[in-house]
């Protein structure tokens, strides 16, 4: 088989180094910081991030999911309940997150405890949602089952189309809701040249306080 080599593959790491006097004292002022950065470098979808969680059998598992709000008290995203994440997340409320902002040789790793937002913040964050993918929420009921091809997911979405008329309010399905990751551990790491990058750990200590520390590349 003729392909390339991944080994081949090389990409040096040049720029300004991250200094320890240069990190915010709270871990989400500086992600605050770091993703005006990204968003603002034309980097595609900068609210991307990979979320790892454990499942019930012990299997780790991880998926690309889309920030779609964070304050101090962490980051939020929204799924389906009963997706495979969404049991997951239930069943062991502790997850992982990793924004990987390698074209501007950054990644933002978060560790924590997860929430479910409540149906308030859930109706709010659904209602500003495209029609089209409000729609999908509800097509999408059996997220993460298989199905018998592409033409049964057309076939529900086309029926939930005709349930609202174009000018109704579309309903949160109940099943379908976000989730708060609050942050213990948040890592900000910047690629540096001949593979001496710069991490930096924050760990949550009492209260709202963090420590924060200089890790080996």
């Amino acid at each position: 088989m003729d392909h390339r080599n991944p080994a081949e593959l090389r990409k040096p790491y040049t720029g300004e180094p991250l200094v320890r006097s240069s990190l915010a004292a709270h871990p989400m002022t500086q992600f605050h910081l770091w993703f005006e950065e990204a968003y603002e470098s034309g980097l595609a979808e900068p609210n991307a991030m990979v979320l790892a969680s454990v499942e019930p059998s012990g299997m780790p598992r991880a998926r690309t999911v889309l920030l779609k709000g964070y304050d101090r008290t962490g980051l939020r995203f929204f799924t389906n309940y009963t997706s495979r994440k969404g049991e997951a997340l239930d069943a062991d409320p502790r997850a992982g997150l990793l924004f990987p902002w390698h074209a501007i040789r950054r990644q933002v790793l978060v560790a924590g405890r997860v929430e479910r937002l409540s149906d308030a913040e859930n109706d709010r964050y659904f209602a500003t949602r495209p029609r089209g993918s409000q729609l999908g929420a509800w097509a999408s009921e059996r997220q993460s089952r298989t199905v018998e091809d592409r033409a049964e997911l057309d076939r529900l979405y086309r029926g939930f189309e005709t349930v609202w008329a174009e000018d109704e309010e579309v309903p949160r399905p109940s099943y379908w809701g976000g989730y708060r990751l609050v942050p213990e551990e948040v890592e900000f790491w910047q690629g540096g040249p001949d593979r001496m990058h710069d991490r930096f750990r924050y760990l949550r200590g009492d209260g709202d306080a963090w420590e924060i520390d200089r890790l080996s590349p």
